[in-house]
């Protein structure tokens, strides 16, 4: 130190140290020099109080946490059973579902419709229509915005215990390539804890029709066998409703005819199957109804007859193209719901009240060469008209 300058020394204890001593002990400090420093001995300080935070904080984590256990609760419980829907299968009402962080952007929004046992219910829609959304909601994955899904007459939460006797296939499913196929539905029912006589494993095996390829490794299947492997993983327990997301994706046609097949056999025994797909053609021969979903929003649900042959679309030849501009004059028209351009001419839909006479009256005004109007009789013809054309 220098001449004049001048050094304060200041020690302090406490006991909320990291690691205390286990008994008490006394410290010395002393300079390591032949410096004298003047020392105060008789000097002490008195013992500071908690601060009040101390006392009032675990006290206000303690009603936060009560009040957040009671919410949760709240929010958690079931509604009651409805006896009336103890044997439909699923029933949606009132449904809808924002985007993230979006106050008025839906991907699901007001949707209703009603499954019965022993159908085989097509839910279609163009990308971004919200059927993927639904199925999740409908599994129990992520919870509505608004309206309830029940199945069973249960009410739809997460966990809920209806959901066991619900099976899934939903963008696809992870096997253990080393292991054969019947080893991986044995361990994959095995994890969920359920007894092993209720996973009716052969059935399951019988329906989804992979013969002797069960003995050999996963990955030596094709895939289509490992499409079917995981329908009948779905299938374990012999779930009442079964949910299929695209199940024919990355098939060959053979394959995806006896995809087909394996669902009608699934539902012939009384049970219900909902196949979410693109393939129209594939799905007008398996369904027996079908949802058109559209931007989130239910368009129509009914029996594939009535769809395809509704009286309220019709197809209008032509004698020559119509042009893009003349097909929007014609879906302005009084009477008409939409119309979509064809190669042969246009899909016209009509609303309600409205009449083929009334439409050719217009299109003879028009001058449109109309060569003749009758009912549509292909699936991609009314799932075109009923979306306006946008998928």
């Amino acid at each position: 130190m220098q001449k004049g300058h001048r050094l304060r020394l200041v020690l302090a204890s406490t006991d909320l140290a990291y690691a205390s001593p286990a008994t008490p002990a006394t410290y010395t400090v002393s300079l390591k020099s032949a410096l004298t420093v003047p020392t105060a001995p008789g000097v002490t300080t008195a013992a500071a109080p908690l601060p009040a935070w101390v006392w009032w904080l675990p006290a206000a984590g303690a009603v936060v946490a009560a009040a957040l256990l009671l919410t949760a609760r709240r929010r958690t419980t079931a509604p009651a059973p409805d006896p009336a829907l103890a044997g439909v299968p699923l029933q949606i009402t009132g449904l809808s579902k924002r985007y993230a962080r979006s106050t008025d952007r839906y991907a699901v929004r007001d949707l209703s419709f009603r499954v019965e046992q022993g159908q085989v219910l097509g839910l279609l829609g163009p990308n971004g229509a919200g059927k993927t959304t639904t199925l999740r909601m409908l599994m129990g994955l992520i919870r509505p915005d608004e309206g309830e899904i029940r199945v069973f007459g249960h009410a739809i939460r997460p966990g809920a215990p209806v959901l066991s006797r619900v099976g899934a296939f939903v963008e696809g499913a992870g096997f253990l390539p080393h292991l054969s196929g019947r080893e991986n539905l044995e361990l994959y029912w095995r994890a969920t804890g359920r007894p092993p006589e209720d996973a009716h494993l052969d059935e399951a095996l019988e329906i989804a029709g992979l013969g002797e390829a069960l003995a050999r490794a996963v990955r030596t299947y094709s895939q289509g066998m490992r499409q079917r492997l995981a329908i009948a993983q779905a299938m374990l327990g012999l779930p009442d409703l079964l949910i299929l997301d695209e199940p024919t994706n990355g098939l060959d046609p053979p394959q995806i005819r006896e995809m087909r097949e394996v669902m009608i056999r699934y539902a012939a025994g009384g049970r219900t199957v909902i196949v979410s797909s693109h393939l129209l053609a594939e799905v007008e021969q398996s369904c027996t109804h079908l949802v058109v979903m559209d931007r989130g929003r239910l368009v129509q649900a009914g029996p594939v007859r009535d769809i395809i042959g509704s009286g309220d679309t019709l197809l209008v030849g032509t004698a020559t193209p119509v042009e893009e501009p003349v097909a929007e004059k014609v879906a302005a028209l009084p009477g008409v719901a939409s119309a979509v351009r064809t190669e042969d001419g246009l899909l016209v839909r009509l609303e309600p009240g409205g009449t083929p006479q009334a439409l050719v009256a217009e299109l003879v005004r028009l001058d449109v060469p109309v060569a003749s109007v009758g009912p549509h009789r292909r699936l991609e013809d009314a799932f075109l008209t009923l979306i306006g054309g946008s998928a």
